[in-house]
């Protein structure tokens, strides 16, 4: 019997999380942040944030985790997409992590992906 490996979540901004980005396809399995802004407890759906971009996340398989407008969450999960625009993130990890500077965050992310393209460029070399 095979197991399937659970993928780690690729670290994306909600700024980067566009149809067009290489991110955004059924199934593939993202790390996301961003400020809640809206959570209901009938459907587990909250809504982040970050700047003036939006991200479903379906929480419905997260347990001991409280949720509080205005916070900030970090989730990793499966991203499914509904239709060429709409994406919900099927989270299977979540995490609040209140008091993270996202300025700081966003910074370190732009140098990870810069070392990434640099060590990839390296090696193809």
């Amino acid at each position: 019997m095979a197991s399937a490996a659970i993928k780690s979540g690729a670290l994306v901004s909600l700024k980067d999380l566009k149809p067009s980005s290489e991110f955004f396809k059924d199934g593939a399995s993202l790390r996301v942040t961003g400020k809640l802004v809206e959570y209901s407890v009938e459907t587990a759906i909250a809504i982040i944030v970050d700047g003036n971009v939006s991200l479903k996340i379906d929480t419905r398989h997260l347990r001991e985790l409280t949720f509080r407008i205005g916070s900030i969450y970090q989730f990793i999960g499966e991203l499914l997409v509904q239709s060429e625009n709409e994406a919900t993130l099927q989270a299977r990890v979540g995490r609040n992590v209140d008091g993270i500077d996202l300025n700081l965050y966003h910074q370190s992310l732009q140098l990870l992906k810069q070392f990434q393209a640099d060590h990839l460029n390296k090696r193809t070399n």
